[in-house]
This record gives structure tokens, C-alpha cells and sequence, in this order.
């Protein structure tokens, strides 16, 4: 049962303290008084999406299910995981959300806009990159991360790519609706590009020698390549700038300063990089990078 809508983690955090004390009284006595003084605290002003969520005590949100470290469905709960995954449930909870109560809904590259402005997602939260174009149809917090196009090809390289260039003549595979796929489009047209709605198709397509290369954001293919270490290898540095913001509907001033609030205290208290190293750095062995700086546009 929830304790309360919008004080789940404080909650939480009282009765993990209070488990200290030596009698059982006084634990239910210091637990109530931690959650009360939380509910005193936190408030959202009526009328706004905060406070609509909060009163619903729940959220659905928008990520991938097919990224490694990023967002990945985890088959035997149903849920996805990753680092993606982590900042939204971060988010979930200072809206007083338990991650229990986050309906997840897996979207993909090409429809991440309209689930959007349809309000089958209240957030997306998947790999997605912030600009104009976008800009024009949804609102971003952020961004979280940056990241940056990269190119993935079989192990040992048998084709000779080492950077963009090499594509040309060669059929290389990413996701329909993507900004990786678009700059391929536009700026390597001598590409033999090949779409598919889910980076894991584009995965088995390199491994059946169906493609010669994948080419997505680099922190995507890292996740593909450590769980294929012995198929795929990535090639060159990257080649692009991949800043990932939360998609929200356009003109949600106040929810997307909430959410970029909720993104510096996360930069400062070290939560953000707690759920790096627990999931994409864990994949990766990487430690996390210094956050990027949060666009308030």
C-alpha cells in the first residue's frame, strides 16, 4: 500500500532509519513522523501535469526495450532496465510515484512523437535526441546525456570501414526515424541505408552478413557489443553530437522545469551517476561522465 502520493522514497528512507531504533514502537513512531514532515513540504501547484500525476499516484512513460544498458525488457518481470529506465523512475519519484505504479510502454524511434502529443505517454525517456525538428512537435528536459553516432560492424572489420566515408557502396542498417538513420540520409546518401523499427533487427541482420555495418549512437552499440563480444566490434570515433533529453508535450513550461530540477539535483547528489554505473557503465566499464549542463530554453 502506498504510504502516501508524493512522499513514496522519503517514506521509504523514514522507515529504513528508523529500523535503527531497538523497539518496534518506536520504529512505527519515527517512520510516520519522517513521512509527515515530508507531506508538509511537497506540494504542486493545481492545474499543473505534477500535480495531475500526483493525485493519480501513477505514471506511464515511453522507452525502449531492445538497448542494452539504456532500456532493455527484462523478460522474466516484464519491466524494462537500464540507465534510461533510472532517470525516469527518478523523476517518477519526486512526483511521489512508486516505480511499481510506472505503467512502462515501449516506444520506438518512429513513434516517440505522436505517443506524445496523443498522450499515450505522460514522458519518453529513450535515447532520444533533442533538436529543432523535434523541437517543433514536443518539449525536452534535459539534456541527461550526450552521446554520439557511431558505426558497428562484424568482428575483424572484414569490410575495412573505419569512419563514415567508408560507407559509401556498402549497406549499413539503423532504426526508421532516427537522427542516426536521417544524418545518413543527408550527409552519406552513397550509403545502401536499411531501416528497421528496433536496433536488435539491425543486430541480426550484421550477424547473418545481411548488412556490413549498424550505425546508431555509440552508447547503443556498446550495449549490442557486450552481448555479442565475439560478433560485433565498433570502428572509428564518433561523428555527432547526440544530446538526450525526456520528451514531454509542447508548452509544458512548468513540467519541463520540474523535470530539469529534477535532473541537476540528481547531476549534484550523485543519483545520476548511480544509475550510470549500475547499468550502462556496468555494461560498459565505464565510470559516469561529468553530466552534461541542463538547456533551459
Amino acid at each position: 500500500m502506498r504510504i502516501t502520493r508524493y512522499a513514496a522514497l522519503a517514506a521509504a528512507a523514514g522507515l529504513l532509519l528508523a529500523g535503527c531504533a531497538s523497539e518496534a514502537g518506536n520504529q512505527a513512531e519515527d517512520a510516520a513522523e519522517n513521512t509527515a514532515a515530508v507531506e508538509t513540504d511537497v506540494s504542486f501547484d493545481a492545474g499543473t501535469t505534477m500535480a495531475r500525476l500526483n493525485e493519480a499516484g501513477a505514471i506511464t512513460i515511453g522507452t525502449k526495450f531492445d538497448q542494452p544498458g539504456f532500456g532493455l525488457l527484462n523478460p522474466q518481470t516484464g519491466n524494462p532496465e537500464g540507465f534510461d529506465v533510472e532517470i525516469a523512475t527518478l523523476v517518477a519519484a519526486k512526483l511521489g510515484i512508486d516505480a511499481e505504479d510506472i505503467t512502462w510502454t515501449e516506444t520506438v524511434s518512429a513513434n516517440r512523437e505522436p505517443f506524445i502529443q496523443n498522450g499515450q505517454v505522460d514522458i519518453v525517456v529513450a535515447t532520444y535526441t533533442i533538436n529543432d525538428t523535434r523541437k517543433q512537435v514536443v518539449d525536452f528536459a534535459g539534456p541527461y546525456y550526450e552521446a554520439g553516432q557511431d558505426i558497428m560492424v562484424a568482428k575483424g572489420n572484414p569490410d575495412d570501414i573505419a569512419g563514415p566515408d567508408d560507407l559509401a557502396g556498402k549497406t549499413v542498417c539503423s532504426v526508421e526515424g532516427s537522427t542516426p538513420a536521417q544524418n545518413i540520409r543527408t550527409n552519406y546518401p552513397q550509403a545502401q541505408l536499411t531501416t528497421y523499427d528496433v536496433y536488435s533487427k539491425c543486430a541480426d541482420d550484421l550477424r547473418n552478413g545481411n548488412v556490413q555495418a549498424v550505425t546508431t549512437d555509440n552508447v547503443i552499440l556498446t550495449g549490442l557489443i557486450a552481448g555479442s563480444p565475439d560478433d560485433f566490434e565498433l570502428v572509428g570515433e564518433t561523428f555527432t553530437k547526440e544530446p538526450y533529453g525526456i520528451g514531454l508535450k509542447l508548452g509544458d513550461t512548468e513540467f519541463r522545469n520540474f523535470i530539469n530540477d529534477v535532473l541537476e539535483e540528481a547531476f549534484e547528489d550523485g543519483a545520476w551517476a548511480e544509475a550510470w554505473d549500475k547499468t550502462a557503465g556496468d555494461i560498459s566499464g565505464t565510470e559516469a561522465p561529468e553530466p552534461p549542463k541542463v538547456n533551459r530554453y
